[in-house]
């Protein structure tokens, strides 16, 4: 393997990355993280956290389920879903020191 194919496996991991960066670049999925990271949670309550119609809720964590941040299981009729990769916590935490949380 050269160096230019090196590079090009590189550059494709960071396009991965950047992508799944704008996947969360939005309020209501940073809101959204941040409550799934305490507890597993069913849609209608993460639509009323945020301040939207279930409809929009339900879009926004498809996004994020297609990217494989989060998981869901249904239990009946309702839908909940929870944190499926970890290093997520690590990404909250950074944002929350750094915009919320300033001292």
């Amino acid at each position: 393997m050269n160096k230019t194919e090196n590079t090009a496996m590189e550059m494709e991991s960071l396009e991965h990355a950047a992508e799944c960066l704008r996947t969360i670049a939005h309020p209501c999925r940073l809101r959204i993280i941040e409550l799934l990271l305490r507890k597993e949670r069913p849609v209608g309550e993460l639509a009323e956290a945020c301040a939207i119609p279930s409809h929009m809720a339900s879009e926004h964590l498809r996004l994020l389920k297609d990217r494989g941040l989060l998981k869901n299981r249904r239990e009946g009729r309702k839908v909940f879903y929870s944190v499926a990769e970890p290093m997520l916590a690590n990404i909250i935490d950074c944002v929350g020191k750094k915009f919320i949380c300033k001292e």
